[in-house]
């Protein structure tokens, strides 16, 4: 199938961008790029309140941002997990998407600032995001939060530390009651059939994946590691019911979905669902991608129906 005709046009429009060399790309020129990249956007959902806040987890400051939609009461938490490759991004490329899902879903939102690579690799964001689900949890009441009806969730490289945490977190003091992942990387090899088909797609290329990987690990130690590679993860029964989010034509659609025949596999409830004719990154352009605005519907529907008392 052909890209869907909004994201051509906005394929056009990136592929008149220099495209960057790998071989000799560093993080800060990618940032850079990203950051000329990335239009500024009207704020959208200006009934969500947000403020940060700084928190202390095992001795290492992070900042989140918290979204309050305008309801009273114990609310339930989602924790989300921005992407970016493990190297980019931050609180202010994902403020709207984190306000759509607070706002279509009735939760509040925590989006964590965890520390990128490769100043900071494998497995530090990880461990942060593992430290501040903690963390909130242990803050909930004070947060006006049900610390019982948590959920993680995360973009690419955030959905890959979402479902990492989550299976971290599996069996201790912290509920998880869903995962929602939106086209997760998990499995850092690269070489699944989507992976190879869109190998040149706009947006996520597999070199660029490949680079992203290089960044984060360093070198090939941790790629068979499940918090890594969550596909190849053999304990995943008892995790979280998940919902997860695939583009049509992004070299990571096989992996995810392969996770989500996984963890079915091993008695998870799974709800799964592709975006035909989208790129990776989609979900991030709403307003300019009506598939966009309908995978973030989707998911707030999913997190408002699973965090239900």
């Amino acid at each position: 199938m052909a890209l869907d005709p909004q994201a051509q046009a906005i394929a056009d429009q990136f592929a008149h961008w220099p495209k960057p060399h790998f071989a000799t790309l560093t993080a800060p020129q990618y940032r850079a790029g990203v950051a000329a990249m990335l239009a500024p956007q009207p704020l959208q959902h200006p009934e969500v309140r947000s403020h940060d806040l700084t928190l202390q987890c095992r001795g290492t400051p992070l900042t989140v941002r918290l979204y309050q939609p305008p309801l009273d009461g114990n609310l339930p938490l989602v924790v989300y997990l921005h992407g970016g490759g493990f190297v980019s991004c931050g609180l202010d490329s994902h403020d709207n998407l984190c306000r759509r899902l607070c706002a279509l879903s009735g939760t509040m939102v925590a989006s964590v600032d965890y520390r990128l690579a490769p100043e900071h690799p494998f497995p530090t964001p990880v461990e942060d995001a593992v430290a501040a689900i903690h963390t909130l949890h242990l803050m909930a009441s004070d947060l006006g939060a049900d610390a019982q009806r948590m959920a993680v969730a995360g973009d690419s490289a955030g959905a890959t530390l979402a479902t990492a945490a989550a299976r971290l977190l599996r069996g201790g003091p912290v509920h998880i009651a869903h995962q929602l992942l939106i086209y997760p990387a998990t499995d850092a090899a690269c070489d699944s059939p989507s992976c190879l088909e869109h190998a040149n797609a706009p947006i996520l290329s597999r070199d660029q994946m490949r680079w992203f990987w290089q960044q984060y690990l360093g070198d090939k130690a941790h790629l068979g590691d499940p918090r890594v590679s969550p596909l190849r993860a053999f304990d995943l029964a008892g995790l979280p019911a998940a919902t997860i989010i695939t583009a049509g034509h992004d070299p990571l659609r096989d992996e995810g979905e392969a996770y989500g025949q996984a963890l079915v596999a091993a008695g998870v409830a799974v709800t799964m669902r592709r975006w035909p004719g989208q790129f990776h990154g989609f979900a991030s352009l709403l307003g300019a991608l009506d598939g966009a605005d309908e995978a973030l519907a989707f998911a707030a529907r999913q997190l408002h129906h699973a965090l239900q008392p």
